[in-house]
């Protein structure tokens, strides 16, 4: 039995082949055994004649099984046996061991102490042949398995690394909150397999300002990537031929540059604003995305909820996507909170999901103070309602007052 693979580092992708090791202070029992390996070509054989050197020569050769005779002058057998077992590097090697008797007594206790096998000394060839294979068989997928779940934790570090990499990217592009005439608090936690969400806010000039935020579908690096490079599209206002005060037509360009059979068949969802701080109108467009939710009203003891939501789907998926722009008049108090569904789609701990009617509710009823929900407050609900810290979706919430 022989097992190819590709040489790696850290014994990742090792060549396997059967290697047998005799521990024997008789040399003629050496050459008997290596005379009936001979024919062998599959399997390697070394042979140790002084058991003091048995350790070393073990950790040298990398056996994938040892025979061990019990009756040697320097070393007891059963001693050997346990210095094997004690070792990190032989602790797991099968062991058969080798006696000039059938003792039930001694027997007993070498494999109370570790043995795997015992053979009375010599074996038919055939019976040795057939246990070294045996158990070298069962080493060996061992050593493969081990391998495997060693190639996975590095494949797994070096994956969050990446993942850290990027959502730390994703946070350097993030804008700073927003203070003055408007207001823009947000929170962005990034799951742990980061997913595709990004936003931002910027004026467009000196009375219109932009409000956006986005959802690549799916999780990972490629995700975050073009969530970013259509985040800055947008924040550098370098779509082609685009009105930026034009939510539908902001949509409709994305969605001819982010054609999803062009960037690995990604499509993104998006909500879209723009608000004119002059006329207070709010001018939005969705595309597959949740609508943004505005409390707003002459004051704090008469407001109104209105869901912002307008038809259209996600970006990418359709080439002759139509969108449509929607207008509302900001009353003078207000909050207007923009979300990606991280913020709501949660699995509660009796494996129940949090309802999006929920999630509002919890937006729209005020605090004790008779103050609506700050950031913090929203977000510290949801991990209580979680029962975790992590999220399996990347949570972005932005809360916004004119």
């Amino acid at each position: 039995m022989e097992i190819q693979r590709d040489n790696g580092n850290d014994g990742i992708g090792r060549d396997y082949r059967i290697t047998v090791l005799l521990v024997d202070d008789q040399r003629m029992i050496g050459e008997a055994v290596r005379r009936m390996l001979a024919d062998e070509k599959d399997i390697d054989f070394h042979f140790c004649q002084n058991p003091e050197d048995a350790l070393e020569t073990a950790v040298e050769v990398q056996p994938t099984v040892i025979l061990q005779d019990l009756i040697m002058p320097e070393v007891d057998g059963l001693t050997l046996v346990k210095y094997f077992r004690a070792g990190d590097a032989t602790r797991d090697i099968p062991m058969i061991v080798l006696s000039s008797e059938e003792d039930p007594v001694t027997k007993a206790e070498a494999f109370a102490l570790g043995a795997n096998d015992y053979l009375i000394k010599l074996p038919d060839r055939v019976e040795l042949v057939a246990r070294i294979r045996y158990h070298s068989a069962a080493y060996i997928s061992r050593l493969e398995r081990d391998e495997a779940f060693k190639a996975m934790v590095k494949a797994q570090q070096v994956l969050s690394a990446e993942l850290n990499e990027a959502a730390e990217y994703v946070f350097s592009l993030l804008p700073e909150p927003m203070t003055g005439d408007v207001r823009i608090d947000w929170t962005f936690i990034p799951s742990t397999s980061l997913g595709g969400d990004s936003f931002g806010y910027n004026w467009l000039d000196e009375d219109n300002l932009a409000i956006y935020l986005l959802d690549v579908a799916g999780h990972g690096v490629g995700a975050a990537l073009l969530s970013v490079s259509a985040i800055e599209a947008l924040r550098t206002q370098t779509l082609p031929r685009t009105n930026f005060k034009d939510p539908a037509d902001v949509l409709t360009r994305l969605n001819h540059t982010f054609k999803m059979q062009e960037h690995n068949h990604k499509f993104f969802t998006v909500w879209y604003g723009v608000f004119n701080r002059n006329t207070r109108e709010l001018i939005y467009a969705t595309g597959g995305h949740p609508p943004a939710t505005l409390i707003h009203g002459d004051s704090r003891d008469n407001v109104e909820i209105k869901m912002l939501n307008t038809t259209g789907p996600m970006i990418g998926a359709i080439d002759t996507a139509h969108y449509t722009n929607a207008t509302v008049t900001v009353k003078a108090f207000n909050h207007l909170y923009v979300y990606s569904d991280g913020t709501f789609e949660i699995i509660k701990p009796d494996d129940t999901i949090w309802t999006f009617s929920e999630f509002i509710e919890l937006l729209s009823t005020p605090r004790k103070d008779n103050k609506y929900p700050e950031i913090d407050d929203i977000l510290k609900a949801t991990r209580k309602l979680k029962g975790d810290e992590s999220f399996d979706d990347d949570f972005s919430l932005m809360k916004i007052s004119f």
